[in-house]
């Protein structure tokens, strides 16, 4: 969808920021115009961070925005725990949490949208059928939806009062020989995020850092490769395969940021699994849920040489 707007006498700071004001989007939309290159200022391709200069005409290019996920009932779903106000569904690795453009199917939204019609009404953005957090299309595990917008808002409060109980799985390339904590900021960059020890060595077109924090422990150790149980206070993007290569010890299998190192044969995903999600219930009490590690990440370390 093309738009053409003049940015309003009153505009000011952040082009990016300004242009989402101005035309009453969500701010992750005009974001992905500037990434994909689809804003024009005077006729000029512009950046998100150039200053908004009030009366400019632009020109921006946004998907289209996707509407409530459509049922599929013939996609699998597996409910891990449910409550009238609220469901954990075990997403399975290569599936999509909930759609992102218009048209989109095969998320696991779609599968919960088929059997429980009123998560597509929870969650103000549609697109996002109830879902209250996601997690990447390769990683495993524990998501957990509302039934209601009333407890959309309470457990979304949770996640940002840093309540809410967050525990993974992992396989790292390498041997550690202890847990630890791992709290350097993260900014998005060209789809990924990059550590940023010194905001004042920003990389180049990286946006603001935000604040990250990893705590992992030792589960099991291997000849080559480490099992370890990590707990994420914060929820940035990427959070966890980010901080553990950072750290020297990238996901097994983690190609975006492990490299062709991460590479295994016999593991066609990354080795990340979120195996535990704890929280408050809106009619409450708490619950924690628990999702066993799949078949095939469970064959992997079966077949991986004992640490000695």
């Amino acid at each position: 969808m093309k738009r053409e707007i003049s940015l309003p006498p009153t505009a000011a700071g952040r082009l990016d920021r300004a242009l989402a004001d101005a035309l009453g989007v969500g701010r992750a939309r005009v974001k992905a115009a500037f990434l994909s290159g689809k804003v024009r200022v005077r006729g000029r391709r512009a950046r998100g961070s150039d200053p908004a200069e009030p009366g400019a005409p632009v020109e921006i290019e946004m998907e289209e925005v996707a509407g409530p996920p459509a049922p599929e009932p013939e996609m699998p779903l597996a409910v891990l725990a449910e409550s009238p106000r609220w469901l954990v569904a075990d997403k399975p690795a290569g599936v999509a949490t909930h759609p992102l453009l218009a048209g989109e199917g095969g998320t696991l939204a779609n599968a919960v949208a088929a059997r429980h019609p009123e998560c597509a009404l929870a969650s103000p953005d549609p697109r996002e059928g109830g879902a209250v957090q996601r997690l990447d299309l390769e990683t495993s595990g524990c998501v957990l939806f509302a039934r209601d917008r009333e407890a959309w808002l309470a457990l979304r409060a949770q996640l940002a009062g840093r309540s809410v109980e967050k525990i993974y799985l992992a396989l790292v390339l390498g041997r550690l020989a202890a847990g630890g904590v791992c709290s350097v900021p993260l900014a998005q960059r060209a789809g990924r995020v990059v550590p940023v020890p010194d905001e004042e060595r920003l990389p180049a077109r990286a946006a603001r850092p935000r604040p990250a924090e990893t705590r992992f422990e030792v589960e099991r150790a291997f000849a080559r490769h480490t099992l370890l149980r990590v707990r994420i206070v914060t929820g940035v993007m990427h959070q966890i395969r980010a901080h553990l290569a950072h750290l020297g010890y990238p996901v097994a299998g983690d190609l975006l940021y492990g490299g062709e190192a991460a590479a295994i044969p016999g593991l066609p995903r990354h080795f990340l699994h979120a195996a535990r999600l704890g929280f408050e219930r809106p009619e409450g009490g708490r619950v924690e849920v628990e999702s066993p590690l799949p078949p095939e990440l469970v064959s992997f370390l079966e077949g991986l040489a004992p640490a000695e």
